[in-house]
């Protein structure tokens, strides 16, 4: 019998349980096609994807890697990118 789309793991979890996780996108978002939605998964780690691409790739981060990501935005880090 073959597997459902849902019952595939993806980054350890099942496809139901990122569809269903609550994204958040940053306030300051204006809209130009150029933001990032996070959710946050039961273990403590994150998930990050592109607001425009909702249904490909995610990135697994864990809450250190998020800590750090969100003091680089604050620190400018990537204001040249």
């Amino acid at each position: 019998m073959a597997q459902s789309f849902a019952d595939v793991p993806y980054k350890g979890m099942l496809r139901d349980e990122i569809i269903t996780l609550k994204w958040r996108k940053s306030t300051r978002s204006i809209g130009n096609g150029q933001c990032v939605e996070a959710a946050s998964l039961t273990d403590g780690r994150l998930v990050m994807r592109d607001s425009m691409n909702t249904c490909g790739p995610i990135i697994l981060v864990t809450q250190w890697g998020w800590q750090t990501f969100v003091k680089g935005i604050k620190d400018g880090e990537f204001d040249s990118v």
